[in-house]
């Protein structure tokens, strides 16, 4: 992956982790957002906030694909909850998002959550990850393992 999205990346959730200190969780996102924004901003980020995503389904483009929280040049999606806990649906959006931009990395941040890194997702845009997995959790005689039966089924679920 691009060394300039992991640099991006590093300084998003280092911000992140300094607003939740400061504020701690039950905000808006809307706050949340913004506050981020202008963290990342004077740290000589490009950010764009609720900017649109156009998308293309056979061969038309629509406008009202969807809107990305926050938009870090060269293209890191950030986006942003204020939830009691992630649900799945929220990864799925999230890889979604990544799929359709074609971007290899996105952060997904519950600021809801009571410590910060417990809401904390890096999202890869990964099109082999569900066959590089499968082989992965296999042992020598290519049986899946308990333990890799359990996270192949999550992984599955989250895809």
């Amino acid at each position: 992956m691009n060394e300039k999205y992991e640099e991006i990346a590093t300084q998003v959730i280092d911000g992140a982790i300094k607003i939740h200190r400061g504020l701690g969780p039950g905000l808006l996102e809307s706050v949340y957002e913004a506050l981020l924004a202008q963290e990342l901003q004077k740290r000589g980020l490009k950010v764009e906030r609720q900017k649109p995503i156009p998308i293309v389904f056979e061969g038309k483009t629509f406008d009202e694909g969807f809107r990305a929280d926050l938009w870090i040049e060269p293209g890191l999606i950030v986006e942003l909850k204020s939830l009691e806990t992630l649900a799945p649906v929220h990864l799925k959006q999230m890889l979604t998002y990544l799929r359709m931009t074609e971007k290899p990395l996105g952060l997904l941040i519950n600021f809801g959550e009571e410590l910060l890194k417990t809401g904390l997702r890096r999202v890869l845009n990964n099109p082999d990850l569900k066959s590089r997995l499968r082989s992965d959790l296999n042992d020598s005689n290519g049986i899946v393992s308990r333990e890799g039966a359990k996270l192949s089924k999550e992984i599955q679920k989250s895809l």
